[in-house]
């Protein structure tokens, strides 16, 4: 159930997509739009802060881990989604969901430029690192696959 979240945008992020390349930015906007919606289905998170960290669109609330999105000239061909790789999030994501993504050693998901990224499992990655500090305690991170 989709609810009413503060979204504050920064202006360097509307910057930074409008910097994409024309077939990039099409699939950076799919994933802004996941982590805005999978916010909205999170009943505790109350507001999300869209900012820059390290020149890339970054997703921080109150309760959660950073969640950072770009797209690197050395992979033109893929965009990513980061996590903070010293928490326990990508590793809880390979051993929940296996396969169903191409990881990044311990601190990204991958996708191609013509991969389908909305996804249920993905809207539950971001839900947990949204959440982090208050499901990190909890068996696979609450996720119920």
């Amino acid at each position: 159930m989709a609810k009413r979240v503060r979204i504050t945008t920064d202006l360097r992020a509307e910057e930074k997509f409008a910097s994409y390349p024309r077939g990039v930015r099409g699939k950076m906007k799919v994933l802004r739009k996941q982590i805005l919606s999978a916010a909205r289905k999170c009943a505790d998170v109350e507001e999300v802060h869209e900012t820059l960290k390290w020149g890339e669109p970054s997703y921080l609330t109150p309760i959660g881990s950073t969640v950072r999105i770009d797209w690197k000239e050395k992979a033109p061909d893929q965009v990513a989604i980061y996590f903070k790789c010293t928490s326990k999030l990508v590793a809880t994501f390979r051993e929940v969901y296996g396969d169903t993504f191409r990881y990044e050693k311990n601190r990204a998901i991958l996708f191609g430029l013509d991969e389908d990224i909305a996804s249920d499992a993905l809207t539950e990655c971001i839900q947990a690192a949204l959440r982090y500090h208050k499901v990190k305690a909890l068996e696979n991170l609450g996720i119920q696959n």
